[in-house]
């Protein structure tokens, strides 16, 4: 089985999303939109180079607010635009043939065919909403390729422990949702603290424990090796209290920290600190979509790291994933498989499947199918 752990269906920005609020929705999607993907600027009339400073303030921390009022809309083409000074400009967030900002589960499945994927698990983000339904008709409809995951808005903790295990167990139980995600770095901007091992997160893991789901843990986003570093110790202090759950670390390490000049090296202490003795410890690998054109296909710098994944971790850990739609900005889907699949020659036949679907589909099975 070739099971892609890492994948997106979401509709048009149109919709609310799952949000109350249509101004918090699009506070998230522009946030995004201006700080992530280091995809091309132009300005609308003449294609001149830019860049996002019209969207996003760069002196200020990664926060709302820093959004600058720019009438940010999204538009044909997988474009993000926006306005300053009476000038329009474009970003290019998603592949060009997108028409309207959204990826739907038949375009997902028909690129599974076509590259030879069996089976996929949506992932999910605040910018392409928290609308548990959507995400579950998506499987409702392709029970037997597509699984999803719920996201509880990390900021509810503490004031909303409440709704926030009643929106999981909903997704679970009534839903049908296979596991949830789970980004603590979402909580700063509601000037939280990204703690999210404490007192106050206890009822909630303990719910989250209790229905035998896995947690896909989407970590780095804090700047130093130093400080990604106390966030594994934080997911081991998690893992040691949770040692029944099994934990994916998604995406992988965060690549960009640790890039030198033509190479990635990533310290020994990182490795340490991963919880890697816990025998439900996972790890994804997200090559293309985290470093984008860093490096051309097929990334010949990346092949040492997944060798040293492979050795510290041990195949059964380590999970592939895409992040499709997104990763067609720089490599196609049959691309992103056939990275492992041809161009890995230290991985044996066993470990090659093990990566590949292998260890979702164990993983996914505790879940049960969606739909």
């Amino acid at each position: 089985m070739i099971y892609d752990g890492h994948a997106y269906c979401f509709p048009s920005p149109d919709e609310i999303g799952g949000f109350d609020d249509r101004a918090e929705f699009h506070r998230h999607l522009q946030l995004f939109m201006a700080q992530a993907r280091q995809q091309p600027v132009w300005r609308r009339d003449d294609r001149a180079p830019a860049d996002a400073t019209g969207l996003y303030d760069p002196n200020r921390p990664w926060r709302f607010e820093g959004l600058r009022e720019a009438d940010f809309r999204t538009g044909k083409h997988g474009l993000a635009e926006w306005s300053v000074d009476g000038e329009d400009y474009v970003k290019q967030a998603l592949p060009p043939w997108t028409e309207d900002f959204s990826f739907s589960p038949e375009s997902l499945v028909a690129e599974m065919d076509y590259a030879g994927v069996d089976r996929a698990l949506l992932h999910r983000t605040p910018y392409m909403g928290l609308d548990d339904g959507y995400i579950a008709e998506c499987c409702r409809r392709y029970p037997e390729r597509i699984q999803g995951l719920v996201q509880v808005p990390e900021w509810w903790i503490p004031d909303k422990t409440g709704d926030a295990i009643d929106k999981l167990e909903r997704a679970i139980r009534v839903h049908d949702l296979s596991g949830l995600q789970f980004a603590p770095f979402h909580r700063p901007l509601y000037d939280l603290s990204p703690e999210w091992t404490g007192p106050d997160f206890g009822p909630f893991w303990t719910s989250v424990a209790a229905l035998d789901i896995p947690v896909f843990f989407t970590l780095g986003a804090v700047g130093s090796p130093s400080a990604y570093i106390e966030e594994l110790r934080s997911l081991r202090a998690w893992m040691d209290r949770f040692p029944d759950v099994d934990v994916i670390v998604t995406h992988g390490f965060p690549w960009r920290m640790f890039a030198e000049g033509d190479r990635i090296n990533v310290p020994d202490e990182v490795y340490e600190a991963a919880p890697a003795d816990h025998p439900r410890f996972h790890i994804q690998i997200l090559f293309a979509v985290f470093l984008q054109s860093r490096w051309d296909y097929p990334m010949p710098q990346m092949r040492p790291v997944l060798e040293k994944m492979v050795e510290r971790f041990g195949a059964d850990r380590i999970l592939w994933g895409t992040d499709i739609p997104i990763v067609l900005l720089h490599w196609t889907y049959r691309q992103s498989l056939d990275y492992v699949r041809r161009y890995c020659p230290f991985l044996d036949e066993d470990e090659m499947a093990a990566i590949l679907g292998g260890n979702m589909e164990r993983i996914m099975g505790m879940g049960g199918l969606a739909g």
